[in-house]
């Protein structure tokens, strides 16, 4: 364990040195992954010069000779392909240019480039201005593409399916809804629809007036037969969007990555990625660049979750069953999302299958689940039932011994959703989750806690191009400690509960601009504890203050795409935190000592955080493989978990901003590179940043969690800071895929009255992340994966010496976090066995192996006195887990 004192230079150079290097190995980077590659700009296809005499070729047979003597190839689709159209035409030294402009003058198509391809379309409206002798006004004549993007299996609509005018640069996505909007000048186009684990399909379209155009894709991967006619595979990074670090992950995608006890969790796959960093074995919470466990948000179909656990963090509260689509955000977050530092977490549920009534669900060692599904109305309205439960407590009930069949340990969580089309312009959803851990040795004795959402959600066009969503959305976390003896018992308990109301419009105001606006009213209700006692426990009933507040916010961002190659979104979110009444609020002396009260009775403002929230972020699409990225954030959090222990754990406390506790305040500068490798096959990402971070929270030293004393009498505060740079490379097409992943970062903090007021390392710093994710389609009925993991050890605050008094040892601590837990590695191996697959039913064995080298990760480090010398000092390791095999049965019918 390795003892890192302070550096020695003055706060102001040190600070200058520190960034003044991110900065230039930033700069080195970047340039050598540029400059690695084949020049970016190549000659124009059109401008070659060639010789060639076609005389009466059918047009793909012509084609396929220009191909022949240029070696310049052709994009065309199916109506191309089987055109009647025959060529003649004689040309000597000419370019390519003005080949085709003569061979095509009299017919019905049009020519553009596409990378160093040629595209080649079907253009109606080339015919009608040659036989008018007119021009189309390419102001006054623009129409609108919409409509809503589904799964035709399920009906479940598809969010991020990519719609782009094939042979143009021009394009957009689905909103998380479904709904697409495109704006284009009168003519005839090819549109190329793609969403991950769906097939690619084309349409032709004429718009000749404003068209709804819902579109059904099929399930399953396609390859088209005709040649490439996009440039951006299925599932791949949008080089076009302004979008920085956000990933995306489907169930479909993680299904088959091995993970503990062979319960598929979508956040610990989301670990493997870079920048997010996981909290060890049995911890639940996860690190995104340099914030804590809560700058995080958590949203379940919008609703706030604030414990995302089971089991202490050996398990996510989101059954991948229930789940649809997983987003998280680690910059630039769009202008919608706000109250957390560090990362947005947005998980949306399946909608349930409108089309047909479906069963799914999976037996493993300590957990079984069921997800039923099907249409109320078919084509109108579905529902979905998802439930998990453990039965570990049911195994202990077969022990013979009574300290051990009278255990109650187990979880359950319950999801349900219900959506009804009204209309063309209208739709409904209703969503919620229930969850509850218990962890008891008996009946009377243990902790249990739990979370409850609800949201009711409204989607409405105003037109084909104005969406909105209207949002109303409940939120609760509690959680319960009870302790019962022979002559005493006493139960203590505490809660965050939230009433939200949002509304969230989409204006897709033309073919370059896109407007998202909104506001959002959220009141919060905290009660930080209440302890009931009875009999001579010792333990004096009482109710900690409940806090009351009210979030409220507006915001606007526009997506401006100025250029062909060049866009830029930039926005604003105002956020406004109002400290309500009833209640007693204080005034500190330095030591943490009450010098004032005042009370305020219900109702009454106590004070209010007013804050701007800029954002911006751009992209310049250096090519159609590769684009640079940048962006600004400035992100605001008003809820703060209070921890004093080493890990996260139900029982920390939430509470709001006060007088005294001021709202955190972050900045975030990131910039990344992004390119497509290998026609497609590979993905390369670099990301960098600079995060600073104000109004950070510490405990005193020696704080007591449990005092009945304002809370605020036991907090320091300060500011923090973080950097580091993340390279990811996936690997998406053919047989063996999965990523790379490494994140090389610093996090520290300075609090006042901490570690002499001089920088230290943050619980969560590690320099060092590396995840290596496979998956192995070995034949159609066998898929192997692996993953393996490696990161440097946590800083942790550890006894620089001890002392003793009257004849008892007490240890001696110096700085905070100034030494490393051992650092950690895990290999993890699965392996997947279909077992039948009809159209009406499909079951596989899934085998999972944790930890398969057995590899001793250090869980927690304490020290004790030598039994046989007690002037000597031990260190004692514990590991959780050393090698953790499962099996699973999954079925679907």
């Amino acid at each position: 364990m390795k003892k890192y004192g302070p550096v020695r230079f003055l706060p102001i150079i040190y600070s200058i040195m520190r960034l003044s290097a991110f900065v230039i190995a930033v700069i080195c980077c970047t340039a050598f992954i540029v400059f690695a590659y084949p020049p970016l700009y190549a000659q124009n296809p059109l401008d070659k010069t060639i010789t060639i005499n076609l005389n009466n070729e059918p047009l793909k047979q012509a084609l396929d000779k220009i191909t022949a003597v240029s070696g310049v190839n052709f994009t065309y689709s199916e109506t191309v392909a089987n055109s009647r159209v025959k060529i003649k035409l004689q040309a000597a030294n000419k370019t390519l240019r003005q080949v085709l402009s003569e061979a095509l003058a009299k017919y019905p198509y049009s020519f553009s480039t596409l990378d160093q391809e040629v595209f080649i379309r079907y253009d109606p409206e080339k015919l009608k201005k040659a036989s008018t002798g007119t021009q189309v006004n390419a102001v006054d004549d623009k129409y609108t593409i919409s409509g809503v993007i589904r799964s035709q299996k399920t009906g479940e609509t598809i969010i991020g399916a990519t719609v782009r005018v094939v042979g143009m640069l021009q394009g957009t996505s689905s909103n998380e809804y479904g709904f697409y909007s495109l704006t284009l000048p009168k003519g005839a186009y090819q549109l190329a629809i793609s969403a991950v684990g769906q097939k690619n399909i084309v349409k032709d379209v004429v718009l000749h007036q404003d068209t709804k155009l819902n579109i059904l894709l099929e399930d399953g991967e396609q390859e088209l037969q005709s040649v490439n006619i996009t440039a951006k595979a299925p599932g791949g990074r949008d080089l076009e969007s302004t979008q920085m670090g956000a990933e995306k992950l489907s169930v479909r995608e993680t299904k088959n990555v091995p993970v503990l006890l062979g319960e598929h969790d979508i956040i610990k796959t989301m670990q493997l990625l870079p920048g997010i960093k996981s909290a060890g074995d049995g911890g639940g919470g996860f690190y995104v660049r340099g914030g804590s466990a809560d700058q995080n948000l958590i949203l379940l179909d919008e609703a706030p979750v604030y414990n995302a656990t089971h089991l202490l963090g050996f398990f996510s509260t989101f059954n991948s069953d229930a789940i649809k689509n997983v987003t998280i955000y680690k910059a630039g977050m769009p202008v919608q999302y706000g109250g957390r530092l560090s990362s947005v977490l947005d998980v949306k549920m399946n909608d349930g299958n409108n089309q047909n009534y479906g069963v799914s669900g999976g037996i493993g060692l300590i957990a079984s689940r069921i997800n039923v599904e099907g249409p109320i109305q078919k084509d109108k309205s579905s529902f979905l039932i998802s439930a998990r439960r453990t039965y570990i407590d049911a195994f202990l009930k077969l022990s013979k011994d009574t300290n051990v069949n009278r255990t109650s340990l187990y979880f359950y969580d319950l999801n349900a959703k219900a959506n009804y089309i009204l209309g063309d312009k209208d739709r409904l959803y209703l969503s919620g989750y229930f969850g509850k851990d218990v962890l008891s040795p008996d009946n009377t004795t243990g902790i249990n806690w739990g979370n409850a959402t609800g949201t009711l959600r409204w989607n409405h066009l105003f037109s084909n191009k104005l969406f909105s969503n209207t949002s109303v959305i409940f939120s609760n976390y509690n959680y319960k400690i009870k302790a019962q003896q022979a002559a005493s018992n006493f139960t203590v308990f505490s809660q965050i509960r939230d009433w939200n109301v949002k509304e969230d419009l989409q204006w897709y105001a033309d073919e370059k601009n896109t407007i998202s606006f909104g506001v959002n009213s959220i009141f919060h209700t905290i009660k930080p504890g209440e302890i009931s006692a009875t009999g001579n426990s010792g333990v004096i009933s009482q109710t900690l203050q409940s806090q009351y507040s009210l979030e409220n916010a507006v915001y606007v961002s526009n997506s401006w795409k100025a250029t062909s190659i060049f866009s830029l979104t930039y926005g604003l979110r105002l956020s406004a935190f109002s400290i309500l009444g009833p209640g007693d609020f204080y005034m500190l002396n330095a030591d943490g000592n009450i010098t004032a009260t005042r009370h305020y009775t219900q109702g009454q403002v106590v004070k209010t955080y007013i804050n701007p929230e800029p954002r911006i972020a751009a992209t310049l699409q250096v090519n159609d493989m590769a684009s640079v990225k940048a962006s600004y954030v400035r992100n605001v959090q008003n809820l703060h978990l209070i921890s004093n222990s080493t890990s996260a754990s139900p029982t920390d406390k939430w509470v709001a901003s006060t007088n005294l506790i001021k709202p955190e305040i972050s900045d975030q500068f990131s910039i990344g590179y992004y390119k497509d490798l290998s026609d497609h096959k590979y993905e390369l990402t670099v990301e960098s940043y600079y995060k600073s971070m104000d109004n950070q929270i510490d405990y005193r030293n020696g704080a007591d969690i449990f005092t009945n004393q304002p809370i605020e009498t036991q907090l320091l505060y300060g500011k923090g800071r973080a950097y580091g740079i993340e390279f990811l490379i996936k690997k998406k097409i053919g047989r063996l895929t999965g990523w790379l992943s490494y994140t090389l970062s610093k996090t520290q903090r300075k609090i006042d009255g901490i570690n002499d007021d001089k920088w230290y390392n943050a619980r969560q710093d590690r320099t060092h992340d590396i995840a290596l994710v496979s998956m192995y389609q070995l034949s159609s009925k066998w898929t192997l994966s692996a993953n393996w993991v490696f990161s440097t050890g946590d800083a942790v605050t550890f006894p620089s010496g001890k002392y003793q008094v009257d004849g008892t040892n007490f240890y001696y601590y110096t700085e905070r976090n100034a030494y490393r837990m051992p650092s950690y590695q895990r290999l993890d191996l699965g392996a997947t066995r279909l077992l039948k697959q009809t159209k009406k039913f499909s079951s596989e064995l899934n085998f999972s192996i944790y930890n398969a080298y057995g590899y001793a990760n250090a869980y927690r480090i304490y020290f004790r006195d030598s039994k046989t010398d007690p002037s000597r000092t031990e260190a004692v390791k514990t590991t959780l887990f050393k090698f953790v095999p499962s099996v699973t049965y999954n079925f679907k019918f």
